[in-house]
């Protein structure tokens, strides 16, 4: 979302930074397929209907709810460990230094 100021410059934008989930479980409900899915520590409610074959335990990137790319679990991985390197998610419990 961007808002706008009233002289027209903008002042903020959301963005899907498009971070790997992995389904936790699976149903269906009024002929579609839903999951949850763990975000690094986030679980969202997901609509499965463009990937319905996926199962528990496998990765996907996940745009307005829906899953839309299936990534196998070290891209997942490696994709998580860069956005905490980059500093768009937050470092691991243990590598915090208190």
């Amino acid at each position: 979302m961007t808002t706008t100021s009233s002289l027209g410059e903008r002042e903020m934008t959301d963005m899907c930074l498009g971070v790997p989930g992995r389904i936790t479980e699976i149903w269906h409900e009024d002929g579609a397929a839903y999951a949850y899915a763990d975000f690094v520590g986030e679980t969202r409610k997901i609509c499965l209907n463009y990937l319905p074959d996926l199962q528990v335990g496998q990765y996907t990137i996940v745009h307005a709810g829906f899953a839309l790319t299936r990534i196998d679990a070290d891209e997942a991985m490696e994709t998580v460990r860069m956005m905490r390197e980059v500093g768009v998610l937050p470092p691991e419990p243990s590598e915090v230094v208190s």
